[in-house]
């Protein structure tokens, strides 16, 4: 087992057992190694506002708004989730079952044939009842260790839902803002579409009055045909955005087409984007906090194991009670009873109990890994998401600047060959550079806005254990 990101204090921990391997040891190893702002976190782009649970209202968006609601209330994978968290805290109930005391009723009556009854009658009626009761005494934590790691089960699955939720609320915002880069980027490719016709309808002009040579048009016309080819793939990609949506939130590509909202804009945020106090957010989130209940799950396994190496002690007491004929039932010579401790123990022969115990610790030992893992893994997803978002919104002023002069350069070219001071090719070049600026734009504006949704999904959302 690597011990370059283990901390002693947690270790310590979780070889004390179930009762030890409390969270608040856990939390304490978190904090140690959570400390301190995210590097990629500039404070010209980031604010250390918190970050609010229900994120996706920052856009001041009444349509995604309602989108991710609906998402939230009918996502199949959340009513997945849902239902394995109903079913692991059923499971915790009947942990819990075994701190209490066992009861077992039972009652019989039978026409039976007895022939120790003889003289008297061999044939006749018996009635019996009877009434056991039997607790464990958890002397080595048995019974305790099981309800502790059935409890951190529960809270497993509870941050396993939070992280679904978190999960489905992202992708829903993402597949909206899809969609609306969808529509952006049609209105574009249509854009360039006109403006090649436009281009061929001009050379066409001046081929015709004798200004312009036949490989002008045929140029223009291929231009034309380029920009129409790319508009079918565009508008494909928008309809998926839209089923995608469907999915998500629980509907047929039909009810979504008939319901989607009209995008009006792309979705903006109105505020720097809030990246909450840095790494220690890392630290709850869901799936973080999912691999940490599930590090104290195996821990409270491995007491669970280590106390199968004692004796076990069960109080019990019976009371019962047989007639013939059923006229003295209650009587006290039909009466049997019993009380006292029953001890079980495997001892000397050992070694199965001591198997139980090494793979339990090997249960800790991959759990931790695991628990090393998922924090690593969202530290990098934060930092990368950070950086991500810093390098498109640069990207996206870039292109903007670059969209105005490739506008200018373009009337310029066609002016200049209008009046025949300037070759076709330059109004071709200066034209397929515009077209790609404006293209290059659209989906920088798209790419930005995914962005800041991979740094709210990074830093778990606000969705705090």
């Amino acid at each position: 087992m690597s011990r370059g990101l283990k901390t002693w204090p947690l270790i310590a921990a979780l070889a004390m057992g179930a009762c030890a391997s409390s969270p608040a040891a856990l939390e304490a190893g978190l904090a140690t190694r959570a400390d301190g702002p995210l590097l990629s976190a500039d404070a010209s782009i980031v604010s250390k506002a918190k970050v609010p649970r229900d994120w996706w209202r920052l856009y001041d968006s009444p349509e995604l708004d309602g989108l991710v609601t609906r998402a939230l209330e009918n996502n199949r994978s959340l009513a997945v989730a849902e239902a394995n968290l109903a079913q692991v805290r059923a499971g915790l109930r009947e942990t819990r079952a075994a701190l209490l005391p066992s009861t077992t009723a039972s009652g019989s009556a039978q026409y039976a044939r007895d022939p120790s009854l003889a003289p008297a009658d061999t044939e006749t009626d018996i009635y019996s009842l009877g009434f056991d009761m039997a607790y464990e005494v958890d002397l080595f934590g048995r019974v305790s260790s099981s309800v502790e790691a059935a409890r951190q089960d529960t809270l497993a699955a509870e941050n396993a839902l939070q992280a679904t939720a978190l999960m489905v609320a992202g992708e829903t915002a993402r597949a909206w803002i899809d969609y609306c880069a969808g529509g952006i980027q049609l209105e574009t490719a249509e854009a360039n579409y006109r403006l090649q016709s436009e281009t061929l309808d001009l050379t066409r002009t001046l081929f015709d009055a004798g200004r312009a040579i036949r490989l002008d048009v045929v140029q223009a016309e291929a231009a034309t045909r380029r920009a129409e080819a790319d508009i079918p793939s565009v508008r494909a990609a928008r309809d998926a955005s839209l089923f995608r949506l469907a999915r998500l939130t629980g509907q047929t590509p039909a009810e979504m087409q008939a319901a989607v909202p009209v995008c009006p804009r792309m979705p903006q945020l109105a505020s720097l984007l809030p990246a909450g106090e840095g790494a220690p957010l890392i630290a709850r989130r869901p799936d973080v906090r999912q691999a940490e209940r599930q590090l104290a799950s195996a821990a409270a396994r491995a007491g669970v194991a280590t106390a199968e190496l004692y004796p076990s002690v069960r109080l019990g007491g019976s009371i019962s009670t047989t007639s013939i004929g059923g006229n003295d039932l209650f009587s006290s010579d039909g009466v049997s009873f019993g009380i006292g401790p029953l001890i079980s123990w495997t001892f000397p022969n050992i070694s199965a109990a001591r198997a139980r115990i090494a793979a339990a610790e090997a249960g800790v030992d991959g759990a931790l890994a695991q628990f090393d893992e998922t924090f690593l893994t969202a530290l990098e997803e934060a930092e990368t998401a950070l950086t991500n978002y810093a390098a498109e919104r640069d990207r996206y002023a870039a292109l903007e600047a670059a969209l105005a002069a490739s506008e200018e350069a373009a009337d310029l070219a066609r002016t200049r060959y209008r009046v025949g001071t300037a070759d076709f090719l330059s109004v071709l070049d200066a034209e397929r550079t515009l077209v790609e600026t404006r293209t290059s734009l659209a989906q920088s504006e798209a790419a930005r806005a995914s962005a800041e949704i991979n740094v709210f999904m990074a830093l778990g959302g606000g969705w705090a254990g």
